[in-house]
């Protein structure tokens, strides 16, 4: 069967969409590529701080796929919205790569060993507000575009260091640029960090049976999990809201965080639930920050910027 993968055009995207290509040429289907240029990738850095980033990487994309222009979409998970299209569903969430953020300083030095005043590069506020909780005196300075970008603008004297997903620089061959790996009790991951989406027509069953095979179901369970918490808290990517769920032994853990920008106030809740109801799990969590005080911190929070 000929299947088309809608993708975006930067150098991860299309990391992901060739892993997704060569999966499913392995089956025996016949697999093209169609890169879709989406309204994130044709805005201004100054519109895009207007906009906000929520669907702005996905949106053309959905609509080619609604159009049957291409197949399948292949997203980075933390880049989905929770309210997708009528008609369209993530019928696959391939198993999970590391989900946890990473440091990667100019000169090697750890968190801990950077000087006072430091200049860390990241425009997400759920790190800014996690890093100035850790560090008060560190000095945020927005670094926008693809990972290769933010690597020149490190290189090039424009902060001391930088925070980004550990997965993407593995995907990319650059793990050798980390410098320390983050826990999640101290910068805890973006919802659904890590992993893929593969989002499909679900009337497609032909497609949706092709896809099948590559969904790992307690990835899938996990994320679920998350997606519901941050559903629930009725935030988006572009707010400081993380969230990291791990299955054990038939158990799904999860841990959800709000934080205020400026890191003074940091919300921590946990739960534990059965994979069967991995909604439920998120919406339990999104209580207990909500109870904690979650919807005034959220209301505060300015627009992010990716």
């Amino acid at each position: 069967m000929k299947i088309v993968i809608g993708s975006r055009g930067s150098s991860l995207a299309l990391w992901q969409a060739n892993w997704v290509k060569d999966c499913l040429a392995a089956a025996g289907h016949e697999i093209e590529i169609q890169i879709i240029k989406t309204s994130g990738d044709k805005l201004h850095n100054a519109l895009l701080t207007a906009s906000g980033t929520r669907g702005l990487f996905i949106k053309e994309i959905e609509e080619a796929l609604l159009c049957g222009q291409v197949d399948l979409a292949v997203h980075s998970m933390k880049d989905l919205p929770t309210g997708l299209p009528e008609g369209l569903g993530v019928a696959a969430v391939p198993e999970r790569e590391d989900p946890h953020d990473v440091l990667v300083s100019k000169d090697g030095q750890s968190l801990r060993e950077l000087p006072a005043g430091a200049r860390i590069g990241t425009s997400s506020l759920r790190r800014q507000s996690q890093l100035l909780a850790l560090r008060p005196d560190l000095k945020i300075v927005p670094l926008r575009g693809n990972v290769d970008t933010r690597l020149r603008k490190l290189d090039g004297g424009e902060c001391e260091s930088l925070v980004l997903a550990g997965a993407g620089l593995r995907r990319l061959g650059l793990a050798s640029r980390i410098t320390s790996w983050f826990k999640e009790s101290d910068l805890c991951p973006a919802v659904g960090q890590g992993a893929l989406a593969i989002e499909v027509r679900m009337r497609n069953a032909a497609v949706r049976e092709a896809v099948a095979p590559l969904d790992h179901p307690s990835t899938h369970q996990a994320v679920r999990a998350e997606r519901s918490m941050l559903q629930a808290l009725g935030g988006g990517c572009q707010l400081p809201i993380a969230a990291y769920a791990q299955q054990d032994s038939g158990t799904i853990h999860l841990a959800g965080v709000v934080a205020s920008p400026s890191g003074t106030r940091l919300l921590r809740a946990r739960a534990s639930g059965k994979p069967e109801d991995p909604e439920g799990l998120g919406k339990r969590v999104a209580e207990e920050l909500l109870d904690q005080g979650a919807r005034e911190l959220l209301g505060h929070a300015p627009l992010d910027v990716k």
